[in-house]
């Protein structure tokens, strides 16, 4: 493993810590103790995550991750932070986090989160080589090169799990997923007792893609077992498009 980790963090201490045990995982660590640093760093090098504590001096974490998410390509965000309330935890995802920690955090915690993330993102990768054309579902379209998401000529903003839930769903047409499946397929972790984040997730994706969330046509409920798309809604899933 030689992934390019930078840490955001101001916390000295924690920095260093968390520096020591990614090296253990042979990865190339960059540590930065402020927001516009990072953002610097992140223009200069392509990383393959990014460990970003919320609270910052300058611009927050917040800040960072959003701007983070405007540059080219797409890097993983791990975010930190000493909150813990359900609003901060979604607002760090709704801004593009791909995962939250809350301090204090195991080790064993952080390391496991991070070779997760990069399990996911090889997984991604493979999948995008394999078939990386566009899906559509009806006049949704998502690209998965570009992380994009278009209903119509609109675009659909969605966050980074939202999308790979999504994307997820459209090369696997009526393939039934329990909670704890799309745990370890979109999280990468199958933590008990975390399956409530799946449906908070699935409403917040079908508020942005379903004509009436309340009555879902491209992501069902199949009560009982899970969450499927149907292969009927999907006119067009693209060339190439697998089960998976």
């Amino acid at each position: 493993m030689s992934q390019r980790v930078m840490i955001v963090e101001d916390e000295a201490e924690i920095a260093r810590l968390v520096e020591l045990h990614l090296q253990d995982l042979g990865c190339r660590v960059t540590a930065v103790t402020d927001g516009e640093s990072a953002l610097d760093k992140a223009r200069e090098t392509r990383f393959d995550l990014v460990i970003l504590d919320l609270m910052l001096p300058g611009i927050d974490g917040l800040e960072v991750c959003g701007r983070l998410r405007q540059l080219p390509g797409y890097t993983p965000i791990l975010m930190l932070t000493a909150r813990s309330s359900e609003v901060d935890r979604v607002l760090g995802l709704e801004v593009g986090a791909d995962d939250y920690l809350t301090k204090p955090f195991s080790i064993r915690e952080l390391v496991a989160r991070v070779k997760a993330i990069f399990r996911r993102m090889r997984a991604f990768a493979q999948q995008s080589s394999s078939d990386p054309g566009p899906k559509c579902s009806g006049d949704l379209r998502l690209d998965p090169a570009s992380r994009e998401v278009h209903l119509g000529d609109r675009p659909v903003h969605l966050t980074a799990k939202e999308f790979d839930l999504l994307h997820h769903f459209l090369r696997n047409p009526d393939r039934v997923y329990s909670r704890a499946e799309l745990l370890d397929v979109v999280w990468g972790y199958g933590f008990e007792g975390y399956e409530h984040t799946v449906n908070s997730h699935i409403n917040r994706l079908r508020s942005k893609i379903e004509r009436d969330p309340s009555k879902p046509e491209r992501i069902l409920t199949v009560w009982g077992v899970g969450y499927k798309h149907p292969r009927s809604h999907g006119a067009d899933n693209g060339p190439g498009n697998g089960e998976g």
